[in-house]
């Protein structure tokens, strides 16, 4: 038996739905049942290897699509520019870039290897230029796994054709392109003439048996392929996010989330569900027996897992410290947090706060910090391993209108953090019981961002008016049923239901 989790892309600033696989992964380790984790993606920026280590996952358990058709294997980049060198043209010059390395071998002919830091000898990729002309990009991993080969279109290079190697170099198929959506893959004994044509053919040849189990855990543009070819397996929908929208639902239809939409329409394809909470599989079966007349199988299972509880005296905390942790995007409305911190501080002139991770709002963030005069004690500081990080502080602050689960609110707990956050689904109240570990504050959808900022700055001076070390007490309380050991339960229970169920 192997269960397969099928996604889309990874990387460094990773979402939770990778996050939650990565959990997931050693949940299934702790059963003793063989996982195998599916990327769809076409990744050109890194050594996929990198990103799916850095998650956890372990080399052995990834499958690539692109890859897969090759007898290439998901290892480190160990490829080094002495490897490169023996078949380059002869170098007139070399110069070191950093990060890069720029060989000359004449005056209209060069080539700028990309390595994997800076004065590393492993190199990721080489772009060759001939004249003002980008020509051919190669991609390597402990040999060379692709080239892409490229010609001058409206003023820009443009890729026309990937081309992916075996081991010893001979081809594995090429990937001919035209335009954004027009792709067709060429093997010895087949043509396939889409993107979603080539999913289905690795889904085809992964043989799926009737002890096999598929979690999709993204189904946009690959949904059909994923369910036209899952062969006798059984196949459930993770559910990461909230799933419907609420200002377009009524009593007579319901607008789905439109990366749930597709198994949604197709429920009785689909042989279960899994929710994070069992607040949001409450709402999933009474909409579907409302809207539907369906009674699907969905499971409540944490998407999430502690191996321990960090237990740390409150007292040696920093005193008045506050923590967030996510990606830097829009809808955690980071801004607010730091503008309702610095309000706050007016009041409690001792307060800190620490944000952790990276994303695109990150220029947004600084900006505001300038503008609230706040760098003295608010901190962007960038993506960590925060396990052993959450219990330096004493409150963690949510700003997020929306979190299917909730991960570090989850890893916080699990650290004895007194909890703030809005009265949302469905994270916050799974994770802050109000008046005994934080505050759940409310939250109208209609509200200003001044308002939504003001009501956060007098919950924080509310909450630090409070005994947070009782607070602490029973964040450990709350977050013991989210063990590695009870999660993996409820998995186990899940799989053997499956697994036995006509």
């Amino acid at each position: 038996m192997t269960i397969y989790s099928i996604n889309k892309g990874i990387g460094w600033a990773s979402s939770g739905v990778e996050f939650a696989q990565a959990y997931r992964s050693q949940v299934f380790a702790s059963l003793g049942e063989k996982a195998r984790f599916i990327f769809t993606d076409w990744i050109s920026y890194e050594n996929i290897e990198h990103l799916t280590s850095n998650m956890g996952f372990k080399d052995s358990q990834v499958i690539w699509l692109y890859l897969f058709f090759t007898d290439f294997k998901i290892k480190p980049t160990s490829f080094t520019t002495a490897d490169l060198e023996r078949h380059l043209p002869k170098i007139a010059e070399k110069k070191p870039l950093g990060k890069a390395i720029r060989y000359v071998f004449d005056d209209r002919f060069w080539a700028t290897a990309y390595l994997k830091a800076e004065n590393s000898d492993l190199v990721e990729r080489v772009e060759y230029v001939s004249g003002t002309s980008l020509i051919r990009k190669d991609y390597f991993s402990y040999g060379r796994y692709c080239t892409e080969f490229y010609a001058p279109y409206d003023n820009r290079a443009k890729v026309y054709q990937r081309r992916f190697y075996n081991e010893d170099g001979t081809t594995a198929y090429d990937e001919l392109i035209d335009g954004e959506n027009d792709h067709i893959y060429k093997f010895k004994d087949d043509i396939v003439y889409s993107k979603q044509g080539l999913i289905a053919k690795l889904m085809k040849e992964l043989h799926f048996g009737k002890k096999d189990i598929v979690l999709i855990d993204r189904a946009e543009g690959q949904g059909q392929e994923i369910l036209e070819n899952r062969g006798k397996a059984r196949v459930g929908t993770i559910v990461h996010a909230d799933h419907f929208s609420e200002p377009e639902t009524n009593d007579e239809t319901v607008l789905w989330n439109n990366f749930y939409e597709y198994e949604f329409d197709h429920e009785r394809e689909i042989d279960f569900f899994v929710t994070a909470t069992k607040l949001q599989k409450r709402i999933m079966e009474d909409q579907f027996k409302k809207y539907k007349g369906q009674s699907p199988v969905i499971y409540a299972i944490p998407v999430g897992s502690l191996a321990k509880l960090h237990k740390v005296p409150f007292a040696s905390r920093k005193p008045f410290s506050i923590v967030t942790a996510s990606r830097l995007a829009t809808e955690k409305h980071l801004d607010w947090a730091i503008r309702a911190v610095a309000k706050a501080h007016e009041t409690w002139p001792q307060l800190t706060f620490d944000i952790y991770g990276s994303g695109s709002e990150e220029a947004n963030l600084r900006e505001v910090i300038a503008e609230t005069k706040s760098a003295d004690y608010i901190r962007l500081l960038g993506h960590q391993d925060l396990t052993e990080v959450y219990q330096n502080y004493q409150v963690y602050l949510s700003c997020s209108t929306s979190e299917g689960f909730g991960l570090s609110l989850m890893e916080a707990v699990g650290s004895g953090l007194a909890m703030i956050g809005f009265d949302v689904r469905y994270g916050n109240p799974t994770f802050i019981d109000p008046g005994q570990n934080g505050l759940l504050l409310p939250y109208k959808r209609l509200e200003t961002m001044p308002q939504h900022v003001e009501e956060m700055a007098e919950g924080l001076c509310e909450l630090f008016s409070q005994d947070l070390s009782k607070f602490s007490d029973h964040s450990y309380q709350l977050a013991s049923q989210f063990k590695t050991k009870k999660v993996a339960k409820l998995w186990k229970r899940a799989i053997e239901r499956e697994l036995h169920r006509d």
